[in-house]
């Protein structure tokens, strides 16, 4: 069954308030093969997402900053408004989305063999051994990744470096 046209800046004026942090982060189609999403800004994570697909960002409006690490090189990549960029498979990202910011993200549907990752990595710019990773199946990407921000922010002994012994900040 086909579903109808969305006008989505009345489904913004609607349902703004689903962008809710850390994620903000709202589904907003499941296709077969697809997964559309809106997000928001401002978020507050210090993850790197590794995801064993490609994924299509198009930023609506401000800015958005990609914290990549690209072959061990951590790198900034800003999507201005307007802009596109697509990410591929299995680099590390971090998604900097800034106040008021508003973007579309397109991934693919993940099959049974795929796993996700949340990744942290020491702050210490002379450092930056990863520090915590948890690996999941991901079904729902922004239910999913609260629980285990969450769980490295209220755990010090997660944000433990055990190389240089620095603690990294809990957001």
């Amino acid at each position: 069954m086909l579903l109808p046209p969305m006008n989505f800046t009345k489904w913004l004026e609607e349902n703004g308030d689903k962008l809710q942090p850390p994620i903000n982060n709202y589904l907003l189609f499941r296709g077969k093969d697809t997964i559309i999403m809106v997000v928001g800004g401002p978020n507050r994570r210090s993850d790197y997402h590794v995801n064993e697909t490609e994924e299509w960002f198009y930023q609506i409006k401000g800015q958005l900053l990609i914290k990549v690490v690209d072959d061990g090189e951590f790198k900034d990549i800003y999507v201005n408004e307007g802009d596109m960029f697509l990410l591929p498979a299995n680099v590390p990202h971090n998604p900097v989305r800034f106040a008021e910011s508003l973007g579309l993200v397109v991934e693919r549907e993940r099959l049974t063999h795929h796993i996700d990752k949340l990744r942290w990595y020491c702050e210490q710019p002379t450092c930056r051994t990863i520090i915590y990773e948890e690996s999941f199946h991901c079904t729902d990407l922004g239910s999913q990744l609260k629980p285990i921000v969450e769980k490295f922010a209220t755990t010090e002994e997660l944000r433990k470096c055990k190389n240089c012994g620095h603690i990294s900040a809990p957001k």
